[in-house]
């Protein structure tokens, strides 16, 4: 039996594609350390993404692929992850963050802030390094949904942001008594956000998830200014009066050339525990329904669940307390959308491509 050779592998390999960004595997550099031991084919699949919703998809396709090939005893095949970064963001404030996620919605009360942080925690949950920056000024509540009440340190002139379930966090709520009320200008605001982003020690952050206020005022004029925001997912919820104000949002953010990564629909429906029971209690499908008229991706629908509420009250948020909840599933599904929509926008952009590192191979016959 001829031996196996390291082009016979790389050949079959070659003609497994990347879901997501629509060239082979080989093409993209993303085979690593591919080991050949008497008929023990072994090798990594370096994802754009820890969050890669269709890891799955991509295991099964490769061993299959290498199985085919004569000679191939046993396939093993295991995943590490290199999360590309947004060139744009990196060239105007390089704070050591590959990418910056905002999570925005045309008015209050559709849950954006509940979204920001169990998408922040998904991300998390799925290998990625993470912040989260509660750019909601007049209304920063990210401290109670992490359950954290630790104030950050200053050392070196630097803050360093302290951490609740493996994440970074800075808020204004860690810094101010959460009975006086913030009466501020434009200028201040833009001040607040610019020392969260520049004198903050967020250290190699693949994604910071910034929970922006509603609406269309000042912080997000000021975040659009001081970084480049590499997307931004909008939170609605069915009924009509929250999207309208959805659109309006929407436009801003185009304005500001700022790429609008969805639209995902908060408190979808309702199932009942008693009865098992749908009830679409604010409507249903009109986030849908908008996303396709004005041409975005529609990211999802996250139910209404009484334990979403409980975790965000409690300081332990529902894709942390409640994990195979409808809810908690809907949100990780959304972290994982964003976060390939996300690398295959930094991959493809001219001149923001990132070329993974070249398979290392060792063959033993």
């Amino acid at each position: 039996m001829p031996n196996l050779t390291e082009a016979q592998i790389l050949e079959a390999l070659s003609h497994v594609i990347e879901p997501e960004l629509h060239k082979d595997l080989v093409s993209l550099n993303m085979i690593q350390d591919l080991k050949i031991t008497d008929g023990n084919v072994s090798f990594t699949v370096m994802l754009t993404t820890p969050a890669c919703p269709l890891k799955g998809q991509i295991e099964e396709e490769t061993v299959s692929a290498v199985k085919a090939v004569s000679g191939v005893k046993n396939v093993i095949v295991t995943f590490d992850s290199r999360v590309p970064a947004d060139a744009r963001l990196m060239s105007k404030l390089n704070i050591g963050v590959r990418n910056a996620i905002a999570v925005a919605s045309g008015k209050g009360g559709v849950g954006k802030s509940t979204v920001a942080t169990n998408l922040a925690l998904s991300l998390s949950l799925d290998g990625a390094k993470v912040g989260l920056l509660d750019a909601d000024i007049y209304g920063p509540n990210i401290p109670i949904m992490m359950g954290i009440e630790t104030r950050p340190k200053a050392k070196d002139n630097r803050i360093q942001p302290p951490e609740a379930h493996g994440i970074k966090l800075m808020s204004m709520g860690f810094l101010v008594d959460p009975n006086q009320p913030l009466i501020w200008r434009g200028p201040m605001l833009h001040s607040a956000i610019r020392q969260f982003l520049q004198d903050v020690e967020w250290g190699d952050l693949d994604y910071l998830v910034i929970d922006l206020p509603p609406g269309t005022g000042d912080a997000s004029l000021s975040l659009a200014q001081s970084l480049s925001i590499t997307g931004v997912v909008v939170v609605t919820t069915p009924q009509k009066v929250a999207i309208s104000d959805v659109i309006r949002s929407v436009a801003m953010f185009e304005q500001l050339n700022v790429s609008v990564l969805g639209v995902v629909e908060n408190m979808s429906y309702f199932i009942a525990p008693d009865t098992g029971n749908r009830y679409d209690i604010f409507g249903h499908g009109g986030g849908q329904a908008m996303a396709e008229e004005i041409g975005l991706p529609f990211l999802g629908e996250i139910p209404l669940e009484p334990a979403v509420r409980e975790g965000g009250d409690s300081g332990t948020p529902i894709v942390v307390s409640d994990e195979d909840s409808t809810a908690a599933q809907s949100i990780r599904h959304l972290a994982r959308t964003v976060a390939a929509a996300i690398s295959v926008q930094n991959l493809t952009q001219p001149g923001n491509s990132q070329p993974v590192k070249g398979p290392n191979i060792s063959i033993i016959q």
